[in-house]
């Protein structure tokens, strides 16, 4: 895990036990918590044309980089309690997706491996 990620991941540990809140951060809990996260990024890109999504507000982008600090923070906490080390699970998921969409027959295409 890279430095940066296991002080975030030490400072979450000591928020949450100043407040003795891990007694609610069980996986479960968790993996809700980063659902509904990710919904609140979503919301925020409701209705808008795809041209609108890539040239947001500044205040529109701060929005959603709140939004996204939340997510990375409960995905950060539900690995850290279930002992994965995300960085290294991202690199091994990007080497099956690697074997799954080769270049040769996944560049260009938004197909599904099972249909390449």
């Amino acid at each position: 895990m890279s430095d940066d990620l296991q002080v975030l991941r030490e400072s979450l540990r000591r928020f949450a036990e100043d407040r003795d809140w891990g007694q609610f951060h069980t996986p479960k809990n968790l993996a809700v918590s980063l659902s509904i996260e990710a919904a609140e990024v979503l919301e925020h890109f409701q209705w808008l044309t795809d041209e609108q999504s890539k040239n947001l507000s500044p205040e529109q982008r701060d929005k959603v980089a709140l939004e996204i600090a939340d997510v990375l923070l409960y995905l950060l906490q539900l690995a850290d309690k279930l002992e994965i080390d995300p960085v290294a699970a991202a690199k091994n998921k990007l080497a099956i997706n690697a074997e799954k969409y080769p270049v040769d027959k996944a560049r260009g295409s938004s197909k599904k491996y099972t249909e390449l």
